[in-house]
């Protein structure tokens, strides 16, 4: 019985593993609300460290430096992102068309949600303009996927100009965005959806 019962507790290095993967979440959770609320150059690393309650360490040899845990954030979010509108969009009745109107009704519950304090995408290519800095990168990386994602559903309603017609409807995306932060008001997507409905319509 001691011997099976010894089996069972898990091996010193996995625990580690355990230990340090949780710290790295709590890091990344932390970081991306208060970046999300007050900005990325504004918080500065002791109070990020303080509200997450990991050692400076913890956070460089997770990640680095602060433009990398920026990255992090940010490809985390897009995969989040990406996960739950492949879910709306496989959910999503009318074929192509109701696809891509299913891309505006995420989005307009998306600025609707107490979370939402504008996109962290956008506040990062405007903190970090470099096109050398990892937070744009991943910001860039991530807006042009939502631009593919829209080319592909407008290829697939077999329009003569599907990237025109992606671009005009991945502009509406971007302003509403914008426009939702801006005004503190989440009209602009309703809005932004009922012109995609007739860019949709008169393609």
């Amino acid at each position: 019985m001691a011997e099976r019962a010894a089996s069972t507790k898990p091996a010193p290095g996995r625990t580690r593993t355990a230990r340090a993967s949780a710290k790295r979440e709590d890091l990344l959770n932390t970081a991306q609300e208060l970046f999300a609320r007050q900005g990325y150059r504004a918080v500065g690393i002791d109070t990020l460290l303080a509200e997450a309650g990991v050692a400076k360490m913890t956070l460089y040899k997770q990640f680095g430096s602060k433009e990398e845990l920026i990255a992090a954030v940010l490809e985390r979010l897009a995969g989040q992102i990406t996960s739950s509108l492949t879910t709306r969009l496989t959910q999503a009745k009318g074929g192509s068309h109701g696809r891509v109107l299913a891309v505006f009704d995420w989005l307009a519950d998306w600025v609707r949600s107490p979370t939402f304090h504008g996109c962290l995408f956008i506040k990062a290519a405007s903190e970090y303009p470099d096109a050398g800095d990892r937070p744009r990168q991943a910001a860039e990386a991530f807006k042009a996927s939502c631009r593919e994602l829209l080319t592909g559903q407008c290829r697939d309603l077999g329009v003569a100009d599907p990237e025109r017609l992606a671009s005009h409807l991945h502009l509406l995306l971007e302003g509403a965005l914008v426009l939702c932060f801006l005004e503190r008001d989440s009209r602009a997507a309703i809005h932004a959806r009922e012109a995609a409905a007739v860019l949709l319509n008169a393609a």
